[in-house]
């Protein structure tokens, strides 16, 4: 193996990354669109299988790094200048909850579901769905929330009124499928659950995008139509 050619390529792999990311700019992993995740790894892809190829010289190597910083430099002005352009290349933000009601055709345009939403809304420290007035799926992946006024960050503690004790959510429904182990984590069986909802005007589970329950909240029932939405 020629030690010295592998130096000289990693250098020049180094130097050629290292002036992409200066006129590129330096974007935080979770700021990273589509297009920046494959870059990345198209990157590593063109001088990781050159360093160790000896039919591959640095000329090749070096043409290899600007074709594709000439497509990606293109790339980021077309989609800086061209505001049009913006949407079909990038996509755009989506709308999973609005004026505090899930839509669940955004979501599952966007291939989520309901386990995932939680999920997210639990990194922002968010634990029922009914807390939320807005939620925006990002283009980077990341989910953007405004907080119902009833949960905003004035807490009763900080008027001196006593609050509710409140338990965990478990989402008991999704899609019309009951879900048993949940159930049964809460020692509870089906017959409760069919028995809430019959309580709430929802005879027919099947019906239903989501169910969940909260202690001191009771339940939160999701129809498919969202002008259907009830509180519960």
């Amino acid at each position: 193996m020629d030690f010295g050619m592998v130096a000289v390529k990693l250098i020049a792999g180094f130097l050629g990354l290292w002036i992409m990311t200066r006129v590129l700019g330096k974007k935080e992993i979770s700021q990273l669109t589509p297009f920046d995740f494959v870059s990345s790894m198209m990157l590593s892809e063109i001088v990781g299988n050159t360093i160790y190829q000896k039919d591959v010289s640095i000329i090749e190597l070096l043409f290899s790094l600007v074709i594709w910083f000439a497509l990606s430099y293109a790339f980021e002005k077309i989609t800086q200048y061209a505001k049009k352009s913006r949407g079909p290349l990038e996509g755009t933000p989506s709308i999973l909850i609005r004026n505090g009601k899930i839509d669940v055709k955004e979501m599952k345009d966007n291939r989520l579901d309901f386990e995932q939403l939680l999920m997210m809304l639990r990194q922002k420290d968010i634990f029922s769905v009914r807390e939320v007035a807005y939620a925006i799926f990002e283009t980077n992946g990341t989910l953007s929330v405004m907080k119902n006024s009833d949960y905003d960050s004035l807490q009763k503690g900080d008027l001196n009124i006593k609050g509710d004790d409140l338990g965990m959510t478990y989402s008991l429904l999704e899609d019309g499928v009951i879900n048993e182990d949940t159930l049964q984590r809460l020692g509870k069986g089906q017959d409760w659950l069919l028995a809430m909802l019959r309580e709430k005007g929802h005879p027919n589970p099947s019906k239903l995008a989501y169910v969940e329950w909260q202690q001191g909240r009771g339940l939160y029932v999701l129809e498919h139509k969202l002008e259907n939405q009830r509180l519960g």
